[in-house]
């Protein structure tokens, strides 16, 4: 197929749910719970209830959604953080438009900017950096925050910023990469997920031989999936058929984008300017030993962690957020007693209501505020 509308198309769509259920019927007899497919990616929550895939599927098929926010898992230590860089009257703070909501301790990138920071919104680090040399008596620091999917940008911004010797450029890293974050989860006792669809924009950068130990060890199946309908629907049909194979292995979908052994200079860029941190705190999730990375010491004068000082306190989220929870696929967005009430994009009580990629976001833009299990009783 060539053109997106093709991976769109209602009638191989019908062909693909019908394979679903006749392989879900032959494997639902004796079974008491939904089969647990986990999405990693906030990417693949959003096209689930975008194109109402959820619906269509038998209801022995579950999805369960990851953790593959990179701004979800943001805890409020690290957003105070950033609050008080941006709060300097040196400073002006670059972030990526998704940032700007998630709320600290305190207060947000967006409280902040409204009472006087100078806080600004770009679309790549590069925008940050032509800032620094727009505004040379100025520090311009950018946020730099994702997976593994912008990790290479922000190592070649750095370079950029070192060859041309840029003296009023900094990061504030909190680049998380993701598998230490699976091996985590896997290991965690009762997680119940039975498979996974694998991040398509992650495994563009690192391939899909990393995720090798998840069939091997764990013998879960997971197929690196695009994001469009078809994609979703292919991807869960070849997990279902593993599952009822009893054979795990790693299988990768969205083969016309994501080759099996990655982008080799978009690594090369990331092994030469960052390295593991020993341990990376998540919101909800805990620390996480290398699950983060740090500029090396060879870029460390364009660190914002080196170049401010920041608090770097641990602050818990608040007793009401299920954040956690959420993240690790063990209670829906509608389980939370404070979504589409105290928790609203408006009034966020957690990152996963306001960032492009978030969970709750995804529930209350394309589901509403609806409750099934309360409108079952009423």
């Amino acid at each position: 197929m060539r053109f997106v509308d093709e991976f769109r198309d209602p009638a191989l769509a019908r062909v693909v749910i019908r394979e679903i259920e006749t392989i879900a019927a032959r494997m639902e007899r004796g079974r008491e719970r939904p089969f647990a497919v986990m999405e990693v990616c906030g990417g693949h929550t959003h096209a689930i209830f975008r194109y109402g895939l959820e619906g269509l599927l038998p209801d022995i098929i579950e999805f369960v959604h990851g953790p593959g926010c990179p701004v979800c898992v943001l805890p409020m230590g690290r957003v105070d953080d950033c609050v008080s860089i941006a709060e300097r009257p040196e400073v002006i703070f670059a972030t990526f438009g998704d940032a700007m909501r998630v709320p600290g301790s305190r207060k947000s990138l967006l409280t902040a900017r409204a009472e006087g920071a100078d806080i600004r919104t770009v679309y790549s680090p590069l925008d940050a950096l032509a800032l620094a040399c727009r505004n040379p008596d100025r520090e311009v620091v950018f946020f730099g925050l994702g997976f593994e999917t912008t990790m290479p940008s922000t190592a070649l911004t750095i370079r950029r910023a070192a060859r041309e010797g840029v003296g009023n450029f900094s990061i504030f890293c909190n680049h998380i990469t993701i598998i230490p974050t699976l091996r985590a989860l896997l290991e965690t006792q009762d997680l119940g997920i039975d498979g996974f669809i694998g991040p398509g924009h992650v495994s563009m950068v690192i391939g899909t031989e990393p995720y090798r130990f998840i069939a091997e060890e764990f013998g879960k199946p997971m197929v690196v999936s695009g994001f469009e309908p078809l994609d979703l629907l292919q991807s869960l049909l070849m997990v279902l058929r593993q599952l009822e194979s009893g054979v795990a292995r790693i299988e990768n979908q969205y083969a016309r984008v994501v080759p099996d052994t990655g982008n080799r200079a978009a690594m090369e860029a990331v092994a030469e300017v960052y390295e593991p941190r020993e341990t990376f705190e998540w919101r909800g999730l805990g620390s996480i030993a290398h699950s983060g990375v740090r500029l090396r010491d060879r870029y460390a004068r364009f660190d914002a962690e080196r170049r401010f000082a920041v608090p770097e306190i641990s602050v818990g989220d608040p007793a009401s957020c299920r954040c956690g929870e959420v993240l690790t696929g063990k209670l829906k967005p509608w389980g939370c007693p404070m979504f589409g009430t105290a928790c609203t994009p408006e009034t966020p009580l957690g990152a996963l209501m306001v960032s492009s990629e978030g969970s709750c976001a995804a529930y209350y833009q394309y589901g509403g505020i609806r409750q099934p299990h309360l409108e079952g009783a009423a």
